[in-house]
């Protein structure tokens, strides 16, 4: 089968998410990050479009397990129903603490998680990118704050960091955090 079939077999599973011709961008990450300063939960403010996440009330909590891994646990509101999705976390390579890899199966490989900027109690700019082929590639980033609402000049912030970086943020959108359980 040729590369340009394989293409078009896979768009079709790429259709709720933001692609893009040619291969990842590699941008800057968060100098110094510390990991257990970003442990706890992050609300999710906005996002490029991702197949798994359609629901409200979107949030991710980081913990550390006993085996130095991080547990990470994102839960929804979708369908009238709290769902959750629990994954794990690592660092592959200790010089580089905020490019993280992030598996929510032991079938699949860990994808790329990286922290493009975190002040670790208000906000965090996350970015992740798959390559298919090196012909297109599949980008998700998320804006989260450590409340539900998060000021609009911060939003603006976050994003001009994500355009700086080379990041199309065109189709991102705000995630609903009204109507959630603990409001």
């Amino acid at each position: 089968m040729s590369a340009v079939h394989a293409l078009f077999l896979l768009l079709p599973l790429v259709s709720a998410q933001t692609y893009h011709w040619g291969p990842c961008p590699n941008p800057k990450v968060q100098p110094g990050f510390k990991v257990n300063l970003y442990l706890g939960r992050w609300y999710e403010i906005e996002k490029l479009p991702a197949s798994f996440e359609r629901g409200k009330c979107i949030e991710a909590n980081y913990d550390f397990r006993q085996d130095g891994t991080i547990q990470v646990r994102n839960s929804q509101f979708y369908k009238e129903k709290t769902r959750v999705a629990e994954g794990t976390a690592v660092i592959p390579d200790p010089r580089e603490p905020a490019r993280l890899g992030v598996s929510f199966s032991y079938f699949t490989p860990y994808s790329p998680y990286y922290i493009l900027t975190t002040d670790y109690t208000t906000m965090s700019v996350v970015y992740s990118c798959t390559d298919v082929l090196r012909l297109f590639h599949v980008d998700y980033a998320w804006i989260l704050g450590r409340s539900r609402f998060i000021p609009y000049a911060t939003v603006q912030y976050a994003k001009e960091l994500l355009m700086n970086e080379g990041i199309d943020i065109f189709r991102m959108r705000p995630t609903v955090q009204t109507g959630c359980e603990d409001d």
